[in-house]
């Protein structure tokens, strides 16, 4: 079997130390990997000018599959610099940004969560089409019907493999042309499904039920910033954003992260959460076509979040080189015994 080429992507901050646990656990299911190490990230940047080597794009287009960690960004409008990750986004067209939130066995953490929200990833707010014109900022939210079609019809694709319930989340009360046409779309694209039961919410309203009943939903679909926000917002319920994976999806390449930031304040302290980037590297397992292995990763998983160590963002005093070695323990005992 020919082996996956899988291009690594550490970044900066503790995208280093986590990276290399999410490839550790690949390399653990015994799947024919071969990982790329390529460079983006603040740290790149400053060093090279750009924070996307063209090395790294071509890197991810070849290979069609990355595992991508953190970057720093500056908190001001710095020249030159663009997102990594938006622009790896934007040049390979992962339209779709899939964001999952499941309770895991840990204590105080909300049971009974098991969503997956679909956000469309290249347009609206993020399209990047901002001006200044005199003492007013101008920002324009490009909404079109090919793209809110499409990420309808991925959503409604997902929610037929899981409980067959679509909530399309809008402001079309306020915003009727963007978000009417949005919401319009999406409904058109779900006519191919009539399995599908579809739902509406207004985002704010959203924003209050996955406070108080995240429980009810099955798959949620929306706009970039919404799907920005509010996916943050499904995490914190289900244990933070240190547990915490996406995957970005295109037609051509997908790229999965964890969604944590950099975390300057704990890097190279070795202290690091790794397990929003084994989530990620069971998405990439999933996306090949090996739900297996994925299950087989999750498995472990969820048994060290049960049984320890943890890291000190879940209350232990682990560092990522002990939690990535009991998911790797976990595993082989869970293959042996298959």
């Amino acid at each position: 079997m020919t082996a996956r080429r899988v291009v690594t992507i550490a970044g900066d901050g503790i995208g280093r130390e986590v990276i290399p646990a999410a490839e550790a656990v690949l390399r653990a299911t015994n799947l024919p990997f071969a990982f790329v190490p390529a460079e983006a990230g603040w740290a790149t940047f400053e060093r090279c000018g750009t924070a996307l080597p063209a090395e790294t794009l071509q890197a991810v287009k070849e290979c069609g599959l990355a595992l991508f960690g953190a970057v720093s960004s500056p908190a001001r409008k710095v020249p030159g610099y663009r997102s990594p990750i938006v622009a790896l986004r934007r040049e390979l067209d992962l339209y779709a940004n899939l964001r999952p939130s499941l309770s895991p066995p840990l204590a105080g953490v909300r049971p009974g969560v098991d969503l997956l929200l679909v956000r469309e990833n290249t347009e609206g707010l993020y399209a990047g089409r901002e001006r200044r014109e005199g003492d007013m900022a101008v920002a324009e939210r490009i909404i079109t019907r090919t793209a809110s079609e499409r990420i309808g019809r991925l959503a409604c694709r997902l929610a037929m493999g899981r409980r067959r319930r679509l909530t399309i989340v809008h402001k079309a009360n306020i915003l009727p042309e963007t978000c009417g046409l949005f919401r319009d779309a999406v409904r058109s694209a779900s006519v191919e499904f009539p399995e599908v039961i579809v739902e509406e919410c207004l985002v704010d309203t959203m924003a209050l039920r996955l406070v108080t009943g995240p429980e009810a939903f099955d798959v949620i679909v929306t706009t970039n910033l919404f799907g920005d926000i509010l996916s943050d917002e499904a995490a914190g319920q289900v244990g933070g954003l240190g547990l915490a994976p996406a995957a970005n999806v295109g037609e051509q390449a997908a790229v999965f992260e964890p969604v944590h930031g950099s975390a300057p304040d704990i890097a190279g302290r070795g202290i690091a959460n790794p397990t929003a980037a084994i989530l990620a590297a069971a998405l990439l397992l999933e996306h090949i076509g090996q739900p297996g292995a994925a299950q087989r990763v999750r498995r472990a998983v969820w048994r060290v979040l049960a049984e320890g160590p943890r890291t000190p963002d879940l209350g232990g005093e682990a560092r990522t080189r002990q939690v990535t070695e009991a998911v790797l323990a976990h595993m082989a005992r869970d293959g042996a015994s298959l």
